[in-house]
């Protein structure tokens, strides 16, 4: 079984909380909005990541990361985007198994026609009364089980 950690929106705040919830991934998915390149270096000393550039990922930094990433593991395809209003394929006749996206800053999850939306919301800074939350997808052949978690923050966080 693979266990792939999902994170997005965290505009340059990577919280301990979710490092340690991603600790054991085999692979981190950042749905974009990651905010400095820090991140992405801190989050692969846990496990390799894939990640993407969001609306406000911005500078020579971000340069190289792609909007659309496009993975499989085994059997599954999986389709990485920040924003879920931009996909312009056919999700279900290209094949692809989960949609992870970000930029709403809502956490959710999804089936339609076979194939699973995941959103796991925003690891970073709170945002309105929005819960600060991770996720990660439990993969075991072609099984898919996603899940979400808000994180355990102190009042002060």
């Amino acid at each position: 079984m693979l266990r792939i950690g999902l994170i997005s929106d965290t505009h340059g705040l990577l919280r301990p909380q979710a490092q340690s919830f991603l600790k054991g991934c085999d692979r981190i998915i950042h749905g974009g909005d990651i905010g400095r390149p820090d991140v992405i270096e801190q989050l692969r000393l846990v496990a390799p990541v894939t990640a993407v550039r969001g609306n406000n990922d911005k500078g020579a930094w971000a340069d190289d990361l792609s909007e659309i990433e496009v993975l499989t593991f085994g059997e599954v395809v999986v389709y990485v985007i920040h924003d879920i209003a931009q996909i312009d394929i056919d999700t279900i006749g290209a094949g692809v198994r989960v949609v992870v996206s970000g930029h709403s800053h809502k956490p959710g999850v999804t089936e339609r026609g076979g194939v699973i939306y995941v959103n796991p919301g925003s690891a970073g800074p709170r945002r309105f009364k929005l819960p600060v939350s991770i996720g990660e997808l439990l993969i075991d052949g072609a099984s898919v089980v996603p899940r979400l978690t808000q994180l355990d923050l102190r009042p002060t966080d």
